[in-house]
């Protein structure tokens, strides 16, 4: 920023308040170039409320411990996550003027593989024991770590969510995407790409997360409501896709998927728990599993989704709710037999996505602010440290994007690869 010191003022100014814009000539002087917005900026100016933006009259005590658990680190949108969190923290810091062990230490942690339950509670047990000032954790299952949570508040450790939030009751403040209006948004957006009319499906990134449950109710809702000629077909859920490839087995096999169903009951002592028949029923039943699965965990996860679309040809559209999803899609299409065409809306930028949607392979892309997540995610868990109040939650912004405005300035600032 432009600074200038009149000559009049400029021997009393620069004594009371040590101004470097002196000027022993008398004339306008100036401590520099203009400053440039940041390249992210964007992201931050996508945040609301606007105090989770920025890290202003955020006076943490110096080595404050800020715990961040994510789901995963590996795919384009998870790294942006994490350097929304690195960046917030370096801001922090730079904000503070603190370095070394002065430093405000802000630890991203998230298990090696997406979907991995058990290391992500793992992980959040192993932070528990180094006593942070605050945990921020984006939960894979929104209802599996409720003893550590507890755990937390009886050793005074505050818990914020960000990204996908969960259904303890002492979450200080959850920063993510209204997930409910971005998926109507996209149900608006897909049934106009169908004409308003035929069946759509919704594949989901899991079945367990929170986000996905407000994907699936602002899919669903804004369908019933405004989109009478659209029919619901259902969810698929990435999670659950064996389920899917024993299907395209048992079909591939020529077995009733009925049979199937009840091997797998018996196998798991369901029906011998409800009084039916064990021995050679059992052991039939669990050869008759054992043809079916050898078959379906040669299946890829796409070719899953290729059989589901061949078997509902009259599907017209598709909501493939993650990056991970629309790439399934994607390759799904590119090896499905039969000439249905299907409009697909996907969710989020990977270079992937982005390519596809400048091909055409996609109709537009629901893109999210995992940087901006991050970032807000830090500066709720500041201010929980400093009880200085917090909303219940921050909405960090998404922005529709097509083949017509993927090349605007303002889209480009809030994409990423």
């Amino acid at each position: 920023m432009k600074k200038s010191v009149m000559t009049a003022v400029a021997a009393v100014v620069c004594a009371a308040m040590g101004l470097c814009a002196c000027s022993s000539e008398g004339e306008n002087a100036f401590t520099g170039d203009e400053t440039k917005e940041p390249e992210y900026q964007a992201k931050l100016n996508a945040i609301s409320p606007e105090a989770y933006n920025n890290v202003e009259n955020l006076d943490l005590e110096p080595g404050t411990y800020i715990s961040v658990i994510g789901k995963e680190d590996e795919s384009a949108y998870w790294k942006q996550v994490k350097k929304g969190v690195e960046q917030a923290a370096a801001d922090l810091n730079e904000e503070l003027g603190y370095s070394g062990d002065d430093k405000i230490n802000v630890i991203f942690n998230a298990p090696g593989e997406p979907g991995d339950i058990d290391e992500q509670v793992n992980i959040l047990d192993e932070e528990l024991a180094r006593y942070p000032d605050v945990i921020a954790i984006s939960s894979i299952d929104g209802e599996a770590s409720a003893v550590q949570f507890d755990l937390a508040t009886m050793n005074g450790i505050p818990v914020v969510a960000f990204e996908s939030g969960n259904t303890y009751q002492g979450i200080q403040s959850t920063c993510t995407t209204d997930n409910a209006k971005a998926a109507a948004d996209a149900a608006k957006r897909l049934c106009e790409s169908v004409d308003e009319e035929g069946k759509v499906v919704l594949i989901a990134e899991d079945s367990v997360s929170n986000s996905v449950k407000e994907q699936i109710s602002g899919f669903t809702q804004e369908l019933s409501a405004n989109h009478l000629d659209v029919t619901f077909a259902g969810t698929i859920y990435m999670d659950q896709l064996d389920s899917l490839k024993r299907q395209a087995a048992a079909e591939e096999l020529d077995i009733p998927y009925e049979e199937v169903v009840k091997a797998a009951a018996s196998v798991s002592g369901e029906e011998n728990a409800a009084g039916a028949d064990g021995g050679d029923d059992t052991q039939k039943a669990a050869e008759l599993l054992e043809q079916v699965d050898e078959v379906a965990d040669k299946m890829e996860d796409s070719e899953a989704i290729a059989w589901y679309f061949g078997q509902h040809p009259e599907l017209k559209g598709c909501l493939a709710a993650s990056a991970e999803a629309s790439q399934l899609v994607l390759d799904a299409l590119d090896s499905a037999d039969g000439d249905n065409e299907i409009s697909v809306i996907g969710f989020d930028a990977g270079s992937e996505q982005l390519e596809a949607l400048e091909n055409g392979e996609l109709d537009g892309l629901i893109v999210q602010n995992p940087f901006g997540m991050g970032y807000a995610a830090v500066v709720a868990s500041a201010r929980t440290v400093l009880q200085i109040g917090n909303e219940a939650r921050v909405d960090t912004g998404y922005v529709w994007v097509d083949q017509e405005n993927m090349d605007n300035e303002n889209i480009r600032a809030m994409l990423y690869e």
